[in-house]
Order: C-alpha cells, then structure tokens, then sequence
C-alpha cells in the first residue's frame, strides 16, 4: 500500500510540474507576437520606402533601415528563453510567405509603378500581411 501511495504522490508531482512547464512555455512565447507585429511594420515602411522615395535615395533608405530591423529582432529573439513547439516551421513559412509578397511586389513595382502610390501603399499593406496575421494567430494560440 505504501508503494501505491507514493507512486501516485511521485504521479501528482510530475503532472503539477508538467502543468507548470506548458504555463512558462505559454507565457515565455508570447514574445513572438510582437516580434511578427513589428516585422509586418517595418516590412510595410520599407517597401513605401523603396517605392516612393526617389531612387537611390529610397533603395538605400529603405534597405538600411531593413538592416538595422533585422538585427534588432535578431538580438531580441536571441534573448528570449522559450519557443512553442514547431517555432521554426512557423517561423520559416511566414518569411518565405513574406519574401515572396516582398518580391510580388518589389519587382513589378519598380520595372512598372515607380512612384506610384496606387501601387505601393497597397503593396506594402499586401507585405505586412504575413507578420500581421502571424502575430495575430500566435496571439489567439
């Protein structure tokens, strides 16, 4: 009897720990919506950027204030502790989603709609889709 009990306190111990573990998991991973949020953004001032500023200026306006976006989230999600099962997935197909808008975009509008606002400002709100979307599901999960 003893050896039931204690094995069904050590099973007690190890669910409570279970369910403390999956509440810091939770908790620790809500960094990644501001994470996506910002990156839609910054996606969205950097393709307004690029087309509607004057060329070279918007290229390199645009592109520097990519670098340093880029880096900043690096530095940012390096510093957190904890990712949700299938984070890389995640993670991976919203910048593949997000480079493929990015060039559907880029490309068009700089061989045909320079300077276009009809073309950018849509654009760039097409680009910000997948990080604002994203962080809106890592939100709601």
């Amino acid at each position: 009897m003893a050896e039931q009990a204690y094995a069904a306190e050590e099973a007690a111990a190890a669910l409570a720990r279970a369910r403390e573990l999956s509440s810091t998991v939770r908790d620790g991973a809500k960094w990644y919506v501001r994470y996506q949020v910002i990156y839609g953004c910054a996606a969205a001032v950097v393709v307004l950027v690029i087309g509607l500023l004057e060329h070279p200026y918007g290229v390199a306006i645009g592109i520097g204030f990519w670098g340093v976006v880029v880096a900043g989230l690096s530095v940012y999600s390096a510093r957190q502790r904890v990712a949700r099962r299938g984070f890389g997935r995640w993670h991976a197909g919203m910048i593949l989603t997000w480079g493929l808008l990015y060039a559907g975009v880029l490309v068009p509008g700089t061989i045909w709609f320079q300077g276009a606002v009809a073309w950018w400002l849509p654009g760039a709100l097409v680009v910000a889709l997948p990080g604002l979307i994203g962080g809106y599901m890592e939100a709601r999960r």
